[in-house]
């Protein structure tokens, strides 16, 4: 059976005898439980035990550059000249904050993560690197692994595998995003130059590698993750970033929640990834309130690669990929379902699958070929061994207009929804259809941006849909980070290259943006809480694109806050706030309380001393966004802020979602110092008539004193059949 994993605040010692032969990790430093295999009856009778806090199956979970920083305005595009007014500086780049990231682990060879310049290692940090395979320096300065969840499931590992190396890229990428040093020259094939750099540059980054080669769709375990986190607590990290997640579940059920309660409880700021899942709704991940959660979206730039084709027509697709023979020479372009193999059927074959294509029919040819159901880089391999010349990649109708420029093995470019129609129609209404693709070039400034990444997941949240999320967007996609040495950029046995840099995209990518602006927060505000830094994140962010229209999603439709939250970070912004929403410990935990917990089990959780109180409510949660559900009539919600700027009065505004009337009492707030608290209430009312027929609708309240500008987004949710 799966591992179950034990969370409880102390047991029986004969029973710890019983499954002492069974234990895989032992949390004993601030996490506090084990995991075990253990026979189904043997773990139900531990789960009645009064001082069990949860027992829970072992679950596997999945992996979740040189423009971002300055799209969100921390230096200058056009020589990269940071403002003496920027985060950067008034945080010195995040110098000796430490930032954790819970991944793939690291190829410590990369010049992100050189240790020259670097002064002492910060006395407080213990960790270390576990062995020589990652030589620490005072940049790199931890490395540790942990696969025995992983192995229990699997089986034993290659001894060689047996270290934090990043063997897939996927970790160097996040933590070089996150707290990566400064390199100049960077680029994926020639593509893209530039200064790679982290959010928080200056930081001291240290590696947990807690993912390791996907078997059945699981690649990460909760308990090698919660052991993870233990560690990490112990050794000193300020921030730990993790883009990885699986199916959203109960708290008390879900390893990753259980770690980040425990980070957060020790003042460490947790930072995860939205998942992968969208653009279906209810699709978001990593939902805990103590997280901040992170969705994807996309830069003003773009890698270009035009398709050509031979009536006149070209259309901009996205690519990193070699481009065709000099010349501008037109190939024979068909429809990969015309190079179909005998055993294949057409739609295998328009997808590219692999052993789909007759080399006698590709070869010479570009193939014209949709996304979907394989990997966007299988279907260029693919391509290759039936002898294509080039590939163009069209996009299905739900991917929209979302293209991610990939390092393909052969010229190619991905191209979205509507172009891919008409090359399509193109090939379908000539004889001797012919096409170019011409080589990348990266190009800035596009409009709109951001818009929402098609696979970024989307709200409301299935665990407690009265927490909106995710709470953020930020970059995610074509970002370009550092990679490893020990893979083809397409990761393809096929593909022989090797490169420092790559480009990535996902909810994985948006996440270490994130990570890296809340290390300069750290800097800046040391007395900040990690629910106070999530606050100025929130409330400064922004909902309109470089266009000053809404953010869109991959559609190109008008997106909404189960897409990006409060809006895309502004990490400028961030620092000044003005006005938060803090939380404490108890905080959650009378959020766990109002949300059906008893009080025994939740003082189990936090092992001290608790008290549900009598009246707790999710309406009364003090979080940074706003959410009523089922509402029939009128509910009203109150919120406390906390002045961490200048002394002002705030007027509140109030942006009424439709068919709602939204009442704020007082509205008017006035303070005097610096950490002075005051309350408001808001009175959420359905209105008899003009209302939606949308099960959602949104708004949102912003307090200004004329300087300060502090968004909430309000999302009200209607009974089924209103």
């Amino acid at each position: 059976m799966p591992t179950p994993s034990m969370h409880f605040a102390s047991y029986q010692a004969n029973h710890k005898e019983i499954a002492k032969d069974a234990i895989i990790y032992s949390y004993q430093r601030h996490i506090n439980g084990f995991s075990a295999n253990l026979e189904e009856e043997m773990a139900a009778e531990i789960a009645k035990h009064p001082k069990v806090a949860s027992v829970f199956l072992n679950q596997g979970r999945q992996l979740h550059t040189t423009h971002s920083w300055e799209f969100m305005l921390m230096e200058k595009e056009i020589g990269g000249v940071i403002h003496p007014s920027s985060l950067w500086e008034k945080a010195n780049f995040g110098e000796d904050i430490i930032i954790g990231n819970l991944d793939t682990g690291v190829w410590p060879k990369s010049k992100s993560f050189s240790g020259t310049g670097y002064g002492p290692i910060p006395t407080k940090w213990k960790g270390i690197c576990q062995n020589d395979t990652v030589p620490c320096n005072r940049k790199l300065i931890g490395a540790r692994y942990f696969n025995q969840g992983y192995i229990n499931f699997t089986g034993p590992l290659n001894s060689a595998l047996n270290n934090a190396l990043d063997h897939e890229g996927h970790g160097s990428h996040t933590l070089s995003t996150a707290g990566g040093n400064f390199v100049p020259g960077a680029s994926v094939l020639g593509v893209g130059n530039g200064t790679a750099k982290g959010g928080s540059p200056k930081a001291r980054v240290a590696a947990y590698k807690v993912c390791w080669k996907p078997i059945n769709g699981s690649e990460c375990f909760d308990n090698d993750i919660m052991a993870a986190f233990d560690m990490a607590i112990h050794d000193g990290v300020d921030v730990l970033s993790m883009s990885l997640g699986g199916n959203p579940t109960d708290y008390f059920n879900d390893g990753m929640s259980i770690g980040a309660f425990h980070a957060v409880k020790n003042g460490i700021v947790v930072i995860s990834s939205a998942g992968n899942s969208g653009p279906k709704s209810g699709t978001v991940t990593n939902v805990a309130p103590w997280m901040i959660t992170v969705g994807a979206s996309t830069l003003d730039r773009e890698f270009e690669s035009f398709v050509k084709l031979q009536n006149g027509k070209q259309f901009k697709g996205a690519s990193m990929s070699k481009p065709l023979p000099a010349g501008d020479k037109f190939y024979p372009l068909i429809s990969a379902a015309h190079a179909k193999a005998a055993n294949a059927s057409a739609k295998d074959a328009m997808l590219c699958k692999p052993g789909t294509l007759d080399p006698k029919k590709a070869k010479g040819k570009i193939l014209a070929c949709l996304r979907g159901e394989t990997a966007r880089v299988d279907k260029g391999e693919q391509a290759a061994l039936a002898g294509a010349v080039g590939m163009i990649l069209c996009n299905d109708k739900l991917d929209g207009n979302e293209i991610i420029a990939d390092p393909h093995v052969l010229p190619a470019t991905q191209i979205n929804y509507k172009d891919g129609v008409a090359v399509f129609a193109y090939i379908n209404s000539t004889n001797d259809p012919l096409g170019y693709i011409t080589a990348p070039t990266a190009k800035i400034n596009k409009r709109p941006a951001p818009f929402m990444a098609s696979f970024s997941s989307v709200g409301p949240s299935q665990v407690t849909p009265e927490i909106l999320k995710p709470d953020v967007t930020a970059p995610g996609v074509n970002i370009i980070a550092a990679y490893t040495g020990e893979a083809s950029p397409t990761e393809e046995n096929f593909d022989k290259r090797r490169i420092p840099f790559i480009t990535m995209s996902g909810t994985s990518m948006s996440c270490p943006h994130v990570s890296g602006v809340v290390g300069l927060l750290k800097k800046l505000h040391p007395d900040w809480s990690p629910s106070a830094i999530k606050s100025a994140l929130m409330t400064t962010a922004r909902r309109r694109d470089n266009t000053e229209s809404p953010i869109l999603d991959g559609s190109f439709n008008k997106a909404t806050p189960f897409s990006y939250g409060a809006g895309h970070i502004r990490p400028n912004r961030a620092m000044d706030p003005g006005l938060v929403y803090d939380l404490t410990v108890n905080d959650y935990l009378d959020f766990l309380c109002a949300s059906g917990y008893n009080q025994t089990l939740l003082e189990l959780f936090t092992e001290s001393p608790y008290k549900c109180p009598k009246s707790a409510s999710l309406l009364d949660f003090n979080y940074p966004s706003i959410t009523v559900t089922n509402l029939s009539r009128s509910v009203t919600v109150s919120r406390k802020l906390k002045n961490v700027g200048s002394p002002g009065t705030y007027v509140a505004r109030v942006r009424e979602p439709i068919g709602i009337s939204v009442h704020v009492e007082p509205k008017i707030l006035k303070f005097d110092s610096i950490g002075e608290e005051k309350s408001f209430k808001l009175t959420v009312t359905k209105k008899t008539a003009g209302m939606g027929t949308e099960d959602y609708v949104f708004g949102g309240i912003v307090w200004s004193d004329g300087n300060h500008y502090v968004r909430s987004p309000i999302v009200v949710g209607m009974p089924l059949g209103h």
